[in-house]
């Protein structure tokens, strides 16, 4: 993983839109030397891999997009405000990732503190020196702008792709990820129950071999 632009061990301002942090995806890719690549989108992540698939589709072999939706989605212009709202009342509930609840709604908190291992709850809740607010600058302008959008042609995505969320998903409403896995012509859906955003957390156990079995076909 890379840290985008003003964002963790990365220097300069947060970039401002969707297009401008896959160009910047596409710099990395192409300045490490690789000729192709699987990308793992969770989130706003997931739409920035849609459009690395859109304006490179020769760099991308395969394509995994978690807790996310198409450009113009339902409730995608909200997601900053969600996100927030949520992040202001996560230290109320620390320690593990249910201290972002906006991860996991009420229903699935039980699965979330039973099945995600202590250390990966720590890294979790150790965001770096500005991170948080970065993050929430660079989600209200990515979606700032995605969420209005017209969807993309994304039917012209001819990558094998594997679609993934929970059940309830506040942050980006879970029928974006239905009409993701619609409009995109080789892929596949997962939808995990008793889960929000963070569903691949919830269900570890189940998505890294499910991921793992995708990206070895």
């Amino acid at each position: 993983m890379f840290d985008n632009r003003g964002v963790g061990a990365s220097t300069g301002a947060p970039a401002n839109s969707i297009e401008q942090m896959a160009d910047d995806a596409i710099t990395f890719i192409t300045a490490r030397g690789f000729a192709q690549v699987d990308l793992f989108g969770f989130s706003m992540g997931g739409m920035i891999a849609q459009e690395i698939a859109l304006k490179e589709p020769r760099l991308v072999r395969k394509m995994i997009l978690a807790g996310t939706g198409p450009a113009g989605g339902e409730g995608i212009s909200a997601v900053a405000g969600v996100a927030n709202f949520d992040l202001m009342r996560g230290p109320r509930h620390r320690p593990g990732p249910e201290a972002v609840p906006v991860l996991h709604p009420h229903a699935g908190r039980h699965r979330s503190r039973q099945g995600v291992p202590g250390a990966a709850q720590r890294a979790f809740w150790r965001p770096r020196q500005g991170h948080r607010r970065a993050c929430l600058r660079g989600a209200a302008s990515g979606a700032r702008r995605v969420g209005p959008e017209e969807a993309r042609r994304l039917s012209v995505i001819r990558q094998q792709v594997l679609v993934v969320n929970g059940d309830d998903d506040r942050m980006v409403p879970t029928p974006n990820s239905r009409d993701l896995a619609l409009r995109l012509p080789n892929s596949s859906l997962v939808i995990y129950p008793d889960a929000g955003h963070g569903g691949v957390f919830q269900y570890h156990a189940d998505f890294v071999p499910r991921a793992l079995r995708f990206l070895a076909r």
